[in-house]
Order: C-alpha cells, then structure tokens, then sequence
C-alpha cells in the first residue's frame, strides 16, 4: 500500500499531496448539487492543514496583493447563506454545465468560504460538476491546466470582481476547457508509441493506480499491451510496482 512507500518532502507538502489522492481517486463518491459533499470534499484535501476542515469560516477575510487589498470577501456570517444559495443555483439553473460550471466557481471564489483551499476545492468543484455531465472531464485536471495560466487565471477573477459579473472569468475558463479537450482532441487521434501512453497517463493519472485506470485511459489497447507498457514504465523507475495479481497497483515515482 501507499503508505508502505517513503515519501521524502516537507511535511506540509506530502500532506497535501496524500489528500489530493484521497480525493481524485474517488471523485465519483462527490455530489456536484450537495453541498454536504462539498464540505466532505474540503474536509478530506485541508485535513492536517488546517483546523477545522470541512467547515466554513468563521471570521471576515481579504485577498492581499502585494501591498494591496485585492478583494474582500463577504462577512464570514453571510457564508452559509451565500454558499446555500450557490447550491440552490446549481440545482436550478436552466444553464449549460460549461457555463453553470464557470458561474459556480467564480461565484464560490468571491464567496471564499473556507478560511484556506478556496482554490482548490472552486477548481475540483468545477471538473465534478462537469464530469457528471460530461465524463471525459474527469481527464482535464483543471488544476494542472490553470496552473499554466496562473496569471491571467487571478486577473480574471480581479476583473469580473471589477466588473460586478462573472463574464471575464466565463471567457478564460472557456478558453482553457476549449484548448484542453483541443489537446486531448489531437492526442486521441494520434498512433501512440508505448512511451508516449506513459507519460501522458502519467500527466493525468493520480499517485496510485491500477492497470484497469491505465486500460481506462486507452480504450483500444489490449491487456497484453498495458502490461507491457507498465512494465516498461517499472524498468524506467517511473513507478513502483506493488502486490501481485488482483492485488497489483502501481506508484507513481517522485510524485509532487
């Protein structure tokens, strides 16, 4: 098992690695419209990060910028209310999911629900709201996307903060979404050496997995083939093989 493996780090960092796993590994136990399963969400990726995971803020906070106050967020009392509300929206709406998706989590940013994880749990919410509408985003971690684009990730939010409305931020995640199933779009239609299977699944993939994930993400390969891929993979030293059988799962090395 994973804890089996030594993990060299900060502790901080391994903490927030090993909960990131727990939750991406099992996003199919979360509820896009119930907001209990959102908190069980945050409870799970800020658990030994901070006190109280899982539970909305109970003091006022704002967004600093460098010397300045980027954004205030609603009083800490208006939370529950607000975050209801949201949910009530997602319930509701007679909106697409790609739009629904965008509204949810700039609206959730501008909330700021928690006192830490704001980030990250507006970026997972987004691919489980989409993912149960669309499920091949479950392969479009948006935390690996809006990494890229950091920058205009955080001026999108400021300027629809700005504006009053959500729309600049609509635009950009658009525009990220439509380059990344684009990417996805060509890399599907390309003949795939073994090589190149393994380091996309290992881009995508979270730190454990089976070799059914693998043979998930490749439909049109034989069970032959992802064994031999994963046991090139192995002899690469990109992960580690552990168990036998049923019981084999697969490590992925120097994981961050």
């Amino acid at each position: 098992m994973i804890e089996n493996k030594r993990v060299i780090g900060p502790e901080k960092d391994v903490i927030e690695v090993l909960n990131a796993i727990s939750v991406y590994e099992n996003l199919e136990r979360f509820k896009a419209t119930d907001e209990k399963s959102f908190l069980k969400a945050h409870q799970i990726m800020m658990k030994g990060l901070i006190a109280n995971p899982g539970k909305y803020r109970n003091k006022s906070v704002g967004i600093v910028k460098g010397l300045e106050v980027a954004h205030v967020a609603p009083p800490f009392e208006n939370v529950p209310f607000l975050m209801k509300d949201l949910f009530t929206f997602l319930k509701e709406t007679a909106e697409i999911a790609l739009i629904k998706s965008c509204v949810f989590h700039y609206e959730m940013e501008f909330i700021h629900p928690f006192l830490d994880g704001n980030g990250r749990i507006g970026r997972l919410w987004q691919t489980i709201i989409l993912m149960e509408k669309y499920p091949v985003f479950e392969f479009l971690p948006f935390e690996t996307l809006i990494n890229k684009t950091q920058k205009e990730y955080y001026e999108s939010l400021a300027l629809s903060d700005k504006a009053g409305n959500s729309t600049v931020f609509i635009e950009y995640m658009l525009q990220v979404i439509d380059e990344s199933l684009g990417e996805l779009l060509n890399f599907k239609n390309r003949t795939l050496r073994e090589i190149d299977r393994i380091a996309y699944f290992l881009k995508i993939s979270s730190k454990q997995f089976t070799r059914k994930d693998y043979m998930n993400t490749f439909k049109d390969i034989s069970t032959a083939t992802a064994s031999r891929d994963l046991k090139k993979a192995t002899e690469l030293n990109l992960i580690t093989k552990q168990g036998n059988n049923n019981q084999t799962v697969y490590i992925i090395n120097n994981y961050s």
